[in-house]
């Protein structure tokens, strides 16, 4: 036998455990000598505490010994029980045995039962079969006469005696049969075509009937709702499905109220595309719509089921069609003025108080949930089309202008003047007015719409000063062919630099955000290159007439004291009182440039080599006559308004202390300063002058050449070039027999 650890050695641990949890605490509570005055105390609490715990076990056992005594009595009577039961359930079964013969005869009588129920419910329906025919022609005869409602309900009769002989004889498997139904119940088609065409016309006239007589509209839609429900409860029993059915007429109601209000007012004939025909018919659909949607939200809304969402169905269809319609005119060739009409009335006009936003129709028609009446790509779309039309337009408009600007070039006046009696013409103000005017109506559509015509307009202004360059291009070789056409030809220019002023400081007045008014680089550049053209032209009439007195220096005669240069003075006296009559910035600009000119061409003529010094009394004459020549153009120009520091005429003045150089061998040191302060003269500009002094050596010349190479020069940034502009003209080739023509 096994002993009581073997069988029990849960109980062996548990008691390893006590142990060592005691001998632990035992262990803690002595660790000091005075605590073992406690010990008798402690002993006696523990055993009051193990007697307590001995008596609940005991407790507890014994009621689980009495429950499991009782759960064994229990099982036992349960047990005989079952032993009844099944012995009467043995007997029970050899009786039913016995008896099965005499249940043969039920199931004829079962047999004949179903058969006379049969017959029954055929001579029952006899006298309705008999009847249909009446009943057909007796319905017809409603409809005619727009008795709906008892007409539906003599047809709902007749579908109901159809469908039952049908569901029967369905169960029963005799299909062949159902055609013979079928046939004799064929005017029940005919009848519901005739009630369908009427209702389909009563939903069709939905929004006049509601308004003069609802009593047919609320007929149609009773009607509709019987039918729905038959609909309904035939899907649910799902056994058999008469033919015709689901009807699905509700569907239908919604089907041609939406096909009714399309081909109201957008299956018309072909829309008028052009601006004022446009904008008619959206105002007639704007009053339409607005008008039928009050109908049905005051009258058609209370003349159907809540559940139908009339008002939301009539506003879905409305604004579907809408979208459709407005992309089929939007397919169209369209000028500016129908884009921006369509543009407006999509974004603006159909969300306003005037339309869906209307005060009678607020709030239960909300077109938000519906999305936007024409998509982001389409308005982009349209958008794009409406700016290539605006270019269009703006560009006929800006040559037009500029064929009249320069028209009146031709006239026999001057142009007009502000009242500060500088030149202008009316083109900077057309303009601007013309372009400003597209942008602000841009900006009535959308943010982006206007950024596009703004963009557009910067192009086309750009643009159109090539052309007018172009056309001044054009003017002035017209004018060079015949200087007295047009007869103020100085004027209109200085009035174009003028205009071109008045356009630089106009075209930031453009964009459309007032904290960001940069005119763009490239258009600046080209309002630059205007101005420069004009400039150009201007000196280059300067330059005609100086040309005939600069042809006539150096010479004898102008070295013994000519009045050349008082010539030149007067006639640049002429112009600087004509290039008053524009605005300061130009006038100081033209004011430099004709200083310039006149210093580039007195030292162009100086290196012509038409003179040679013959002597040191001639090269004191040329000192003398450069002395005063300078003097008189520099004091001429600081009189105009030019500081000395912004003449170019101080080359003459070094130049001058080149030629009055007595001692040739210091020409290098003299040179050089020259080259430090002018780095653009050459070689051949150096040599010209030597030339003109009439007596430099070669060797000094070498020298003078030779210092230059190895003192190259490099142009700073702000400096202006003055020699570079001027050619000095090639030497005469050696040992020619003639000036004549070669052999």
């Amino acid at each position: 036998a096994s002993s009581p650890d073997d069988e029990w050695p849960e109980a062996e641990k548990a008691e390893k455990l006590a142990r060592g949890a005691a001998l632990k605490w035992a262990s803690g509570v002595f660790y000091c000598p005075e605590k073992l005055e406690g010990l008798g105390q402690y002993r006696s609490r523990e055993t009051q505490r193990n007697s307590s715990i001995q008596s609940r076990l005991k407790s507890t056992v014994q009621s689980y010994l009495e429950g499991v005594s009782a759960g064994l009595e229990q099982l036992r009577s349960a047990a005989q029980e079952v032993q009844s039961v099944c012995q009467d359930l043995g007997a029970a079964r050899w009786a039913l045995l016995d008896s099965a013969d005499r249940f043969q005869g039920l199931q004829q009588m079962r047999a004949l039962m179903a058969e006379h129920v049969q017959l029954a419910s055929v001579v029952q329906v006899l006298p309705q079969l008999f009847s249909v025919h009446e009943v057909f022609s007796h319905t017809l005869q409603l409809l005619r006469g727009q008795h709906l409602l008892e007409a539906h309900a003599e047809l709902m009769m007749m579908e109901h005696l159809r469908d039952d002989i049908l569901s029967q004889l369905h169960l029963r498997g005799l299909s062949s049969a159902q055609a013979t139904v079928l046939s004799y119940f064929g005017g029940l088609q005919e009848l519901n075509e005739s009630l369908a065409k009427q209702l389909w016309d009563i939903v069709g006239s939905s929004l006049q009937l509601v308004r003069e007589d609802p009593v047919l509209f609320v007929t149609a839609v009773r009607i509709i709702e019987r039918e729905e429900k038959i609909d309904d409860t035939l899907l649910l029993e799902a056994t058999f499905l008469p033919p015709g059915r689901p009807k699905g007429w509700r569907q239908k109601f919604y089907h041609v109220l939406q096909e009714t209000i399309t081909g109201a007012h957008f299956r018309a004939a072909r829309v008028d595309a052009e601006g004022p025909g446009l904008a008619r018919h959206l105002a007639v659909l704007q009053k339409d719509i607005v008008s039928e949607l009050r109908v049905v939200k005051d009258l058609m809304v209370q003349c159907v089921p809540a559940h139908y969402n009339i008002l939301s169905v009539c506003t879905a269809t409305y604004h579907q069609a809408l979208t459709s319609h407005l992309q089929d005119i939007l397919r169209e060739d369209l000028d500016k003025q129908a884009l921006f009409l369509l543009l407006e009335w999509a974004l603006h006009v159909y969300h306003s108080p005037e339309m869906m936003g209307h005060p009678d129709l607020l709030p239960e028609v909300d077109v938000s949930a519906l999305g936007p009446l024409m998509s982001p790509e389409l308005v982009e779309l349209t958008e794009r089309k409406y700016v290539v039309k605006v270019k269009a337009s703006v560009l006929v408009w800006m040559q037009r202008t500029l064929e009249v600007e320069f028209k009146e070039w031709f006239r026999e006046e001057e142009p007009e003047t502000d009242h500060q009696g500088f030149f202008q013409s009316a083109l900077p103000v057309i303009v601007m007015q013309m372009l400003n005017e597209n942008i602000q109506v841009a900006s009535l559509i959308t943010d982006s719409l206007q950024q596009k015509v703004y963009n557009m307009a910067l192009e086309e202004l750009e643009a159109f000063l090539g052309r007018l360059r172009e056309a001044l291009v054009q003017c002035g070789k017209e004018h060079q062919k015949d200087r007295t056409i047009p007869k103020y030809y100085v004027s209109y220019l200085l009035a174009m630099l003028n205009n071109n002023l008045a356009l630089s400081s106009s075209v930031s007045s453009l964009h459309p955000d007032t904290a960001h008014r940069e005119v763009p680089t490239s258009l600046r550049a080209a309002l630059d290159r205007t101005q420069k053209k004009a400039c150009q032209l201007l000196l280059e009439e300067l330059l005609l007439d100086l040309q005939p007195l600069c042809l006539q220096l150096p010479s004898r005669k102008w070295l013994s004291g000519s009045q050349l240069v008082s010539s030149m003075c007067e006639v640049i006296d002429k112009y600087a009182k004509d290039f008053s009559r524009v605005k300061k910035p130009v006038f100081t600009l033209l004011l430099t440039e004709s200083e310039l000119l006149v210093a580039s061409q007195y030292l162009r003529a100086l290196m012509q080599k038409k003179m040679v010094c013959k002597s040191e009394e001639e090269r004191g004459q040329l000192c003398d006559r450069l002395l005063q020549d300078a003097t008189q153009l520099r004091e001429l120009f600081c009189g105009l308004g030019l500081d000395r520091s912004q003449q170019s005429l101080e080359a003459v003045f070094a130049l001058r202390e080149l030629i009055c150089l007595k001692d040739p061998a210091l020409l290098s040191l003299e040179v050089l300063g020259f080259i430090t302060k002018y780095p653009d003269v050459s070689d051949e500009h150096i040599s010209t002058l030597l030339d003109l002094r009439g007596d430099v050596s070669k060797e000094v010349r070498h020298m003078v050449l030779e210092m230059m190479a190895q003192h190259p020069q490099v142009l700073p940034e702000s400096y202006r070039p003055i020699f570079s502009t001027i050619l000095v003209p090639a030497p005469e080739l050696p040992f020619c027999l003639r000036k004549g023509k070669c052999a």
